[in-house]
């Protein structure tokens, strides 16, 4: 929904850069403008980049050129990954008893906990 308000500019359709400006908002915000470069899938809000979902300038520039949104979510994301890691069952061991074996020792020592001065 959100992607619909925003208004798109091409820089450059052959090489896939565009000008997304955000919509004003009655609370005198927005009015942002992004770039984006579809081919290296950065847009300079960082979102595209940081959550590796497409923001809603992208959005906005998919719908403008008539593209499907959905094909540009990784795999990763889709519905039939999540199906497939959630279809085994897990039985975890129930008892120390069960543990196999390891050919090393695990040693955990407390962390350093020096009081310091003023601290309770």
């Amino acid at each position: 929904m959100k992607s619909r308000e925003h208004k798109v500019t091409t820089y450059n359709p052959r090489e896939g850069i565009y000008m997304v400006r955000s919509p004003i908002r009655v609370s005198s915000t927005g009015n942002n403008v992004y770039t984006l470069r579809q081919n290296n899938k950065f847009c300079s809000c960082g979102k595209w980049k940081t959550y590796t979902l497409p923001c809603s300038h992208i959005l906005a520039v998919y719908r403008e050129n008539g593209s499907r949104t959905d094909t540009h979510v990784p795999e990763i994301y889709s519905r039939e990954t999540y199906r497939r890691t959630h279809q085994a069952n897990f039985h975890p061991v129930l008892s120390k008893n069960f543990w196999r074996d390891v050919p090393f020792n695990l040693t955990f020592y407390p962390p350093n906990m020096k009081k310091e001065r003023d601290r309770k």
